[in-house]
């Protein structure tokens, strides 16, 4: 079941700290898995289920741990690229997959020059006292990824800890699932195969803010989405699956300029099906089932309509069979 994007704070099986913490005993003593997890793809989703099952063959926690704010935003912020999820949207996505919790370790330079050494004596070992550590097949960790599972089966085996690698998971062109796949995707427009990669449509979420209201005036009025932290598909009209307070409804996405008006700033436009209502202020998620076209330049405000009813037939057509 879709459902709708949480409230701000993060739930009680959420724990966000400094690596030179010691977390709450209930998480510690557990099977742990590390990562970015970002989009919480399905690959990920592979390692998450082999991570449950051996916590609850040994009874404990299955912890996941991920990094706020991605360390490239603090290395490299120049070759730094939009994440696929918040760091709210993960822990949630991550809870859902089975975990018993969630470690969000606060990104800082001190954490990051941390040896692969020091990282797995002072983080897995001291403070999250892990009784197993399972892994995915690419996994590397400390100062510039000195780290890799090699050295952590060593360590683990010194340590009488237990260690899994997760092989990968691959698709069709035996790929193995990765976020840079899913941002390839997202890149090309191409919110179907992101959507396969995920194992469930991408989402785009923020706040309605105002606009032109020029859509109001054409007869589709529009929710112009704002505060938007997360990748943005490639410039295009969408079928998608809006989320609101009141429920969810079918949508035609505009991702873009306006080129008919002669607007150049891209926005994020949806057209809700069926609503009728005020939105602005209000939070709302867009989940993207397909691509329609790209933008367009029309002759006309009449042409425009005329184009923008093929695109709501279209999306009612796509929202009933998904």
């Amino acid at each position: 079941m879709t459902s709708f994007p949480p409230a701000s704070s993060l739930p009680g099986s959420v724990y966000r700290f400094d690596w030179t913490e010691k977390p709450p005993e209930e998480i510690q003593g557990g099977v742990v898995a590390v990562g970015n997890f970002d989009g919480v793809h399905r690959g990920h989703a592979q390692l998450i289920e082999v991570l449950c099952r051996r916590a609850r063959q040994r009874s404990c926690p299955a912890v996941a741990v991920f990094f706020d704010p991605h360390p490239l935003q603090l290395l490299r912020p120049n070759q730094f690229r939009p994440v696929l999820t918040t760091a709210q949207e993960r822990a949630r996505l991550l809870l859902e997959a089975g975990v018993t919790a969630v470690v969000i370790l606060a990104t800082t330079r001190e954490l990051l020059q941390l040896s692969a050494r020091q990282f797995f004596d002072e983080v897995l070992v001291r403070r999250l006292a892990a009784v197993a550590i399972v892994e995915g097949h690419d996994f590397g960790f400390g100062r510039q990824r000195e780290g890799n599972n090699e050295l952590l089966k060593k360590w683990c085996a010194e340590k009488n800890i237990g260690f899994e690698v997760v092989p990968a998971f691959c698709l069709v062109d035996k790929q193995p699932v990765s976020s840079s796949q899913v941002r390839s995707a997202l890149e090309r427009g191409d919110v179907s195969w992101a959507k396969t990669l995920l194992g469930r449509p991408y989402r785009l979420a923020g706040r309605v803010g105002t606009g032109q209201r020029r859509g109001q005036k054409l007869g589709f009025p529009t929710a112009n989405l704002e505060q938007v932290t997360t990748m943005v598909p490639r410039d295009g009209v969408y079928a998608a699956r809006a989320l609101t307070e009141r429920g969810s409804y079918p949508a035609a996405v505009n991702i873009g300029p306006n080129p008919t008006f002669h607007e150049v700033g891209q926005k994020i436009e949806a057209h809700l099906l069926d609503f009728d209502g005020n939105l602005y202020e209000q939070p709302l998620a867009l989940d993207f089932i397909e691509r329609l076209r790209d933008i367009q330049t029309f002759d006309s405000a009449e042409q425009l309509v005329q184009q923008l009813r093929k695109d709501v037939a279209r999306v009612r057509s796509l929202i009933d069979d998904n």
